[in-house]
């Protein structure tokens, strides 16, 4: 193959993150090109996720062109993914991870006063914030990055909440008030990596992402997914999982958290194969800790 088609995103940050895959590409003697795709979400940006179906609406377009032969790779922020690929592609690398952790623009958490507004569109980082500071008043945030960033100071929004992985690739990190320690504020699924996906049986194409793969990010996107899946959940849910995978072993943190924050339930598995961790950690915060009968989660 002379030249991979990479499909992406229109947005600043998801050309930023095609385009280092390209550079990548390159580096392994593979040239390529970008094909840009509007996606819904992109569209869309007057309407919640979560009324438009949260994970998913930032990916099936991009998929939809590999599929039909109009690209040879998907290049997707982890996070935006649902839990499985579509029947005909498959989740073949993760290019890099950056810091998965979520940050404060604007204000630290500190400097927040009582009743001060902080703006999000995630029901994770939602019921995150509440749990830690339920004096908050938290808002509804739609946009790119560069809008969600901009809201800061206008009509009364006193913080935002971005991922710092964004606002390292964007070369942002100076607007950070404060990086919110993953450790509680647990991340979004595949949060900081990029992943690509490609046609299954095109062997080709796939060997030469062998070559991009980061194997420990693999492993560890792998298990977080796999929590994901065993859910039966997506962004519309307050619940997230970090793992880290390290010779040979995954170790994964995940949260099942009410929707107002007042509750939530916390658990960590360890082993070899990601996907078992993943499940494992899923069906005991779920089943074995009652995570189903939290305020606003629903199967």
């Amino acid at each position: 193959m002379s030249e991979l088609r990479i499909a992406t995103r229109r947005s600043p940050l998801a050309l930023h993150q095609a385009e280092s895959v390209r550079e990548r590409l390159a580096r392994i003697g593979v040239a390529s090109r970008l094909i840009t795709v509007e996606t819904s979400g992109d569209r869309r940006q007057d309407v919640a996720l979560v009324a438009m179906g949260g994970q998913g609406v930032f990916a099936g377009e991009v998929q939809r062109a590999v599929l039909a032969g109009e690209a040879d790779i998907a290049v997707h922020s982890a996070k935006d993914l649902p839990s499985t690929s579509p029947e005909g592609l498959v989740f073949a690398c993760v290019n890099e991870r950056r810091d998965p952790a979520d940050a404060l623009v604007g204000r630290s958490l500190a400097g927040l006063g009582p009743g001060a507004t902080v703006a999000t569109g995630s029901p994770r980082r939602r019921a995150l914030l509440l749990e830690r500071r339920p004096d908050l008043n938290v808002v509804g945030l739609r946009g790119n990055m560069a809008t969600r960033l901009a809201a800061v100071g206008r009509n009364g929004v006193d913080a935002v909440i971005a991922a710092m992985a964004a606002l390292e690739r964007l070369g942002a990190t100076d607007l950070v008030a404060e990086r919110l320690d993953p450790t509680w504020f647990v991340p979004q699924v595949g949060q900081g990596a990029l992943a690509l996906e490609t046609r299954i049986g095109d062997e080709a194409v796939l060997e030469q992402l062998d070559g991009l793969n980061d194997r420990d990010a693999f492993v560890a996107v792998s298990a977080e997914r796999a929590f994901l899946a065993e859910l039966g959940a997506g962004c519309a849910i307050p619940a997230g999982a970090l793992a880290l995978a390290q010779n040979g072993a995954v170790s994964i943190a995940g949260v099942m958290i009410g929707i107002d924050g007042a509750t939530s339930v916390r658990a960590t598995r360890d082993g070899v194969d990601p996907r078992d961790v993943g499940v494992a950690l899923a069906r005991h915060l779920r089943d074995e800790r009652h995570g189903a009968e939290l305020p606003g989660w629903e199967p």
